[in-house]
């Protein structure tokens, strides 16, 4: 498994979770409770992984072997990242009394 050609997309309902699948604008791998859990799906790019080309946050290798296996591969959002919301205000820090 040196290389994959796939396709990212990202979904409407979800903030901030990809959808990969090994051909463009086939969804027929992927179960229908996820799609509509993802709601409309925007296509983002088209993509080559290779093994040894770093992601943001997914293992290639990883991802490779999920769209052989299963068809598709979900990246969500990292949990230790604090979440990122429109319109929210920035935190105020306030210091302490005296």
């Amino acid at each position: 498994m040196n290389s994959i050609h796939c396709a990212i997309y990202k979904g409407h309902k979800k903030y901030d979770s990809y959808l990969f699948v090994e051909k463009k604008d086939d969804f027929s791998r992927v179960p229908d409770s996820l799609l509509e859990m993802l709601g409309r799906l925007e296509l983002v790019m088209l993509l080559e992984l290779k093994e040894n080309k770093k992601l943001a946050q997914a293992d290639p290798v990883l991802v490779m072997k999920a769209l052989e296996e299963n068809g598709f591969y979900l990246q969500m959002p990292d949990k230790t990242e604090p979440l990122k919301l429109a319109g929210s205000k920035p935190e105020s820090h306030h210091l302490p009394k005296i």
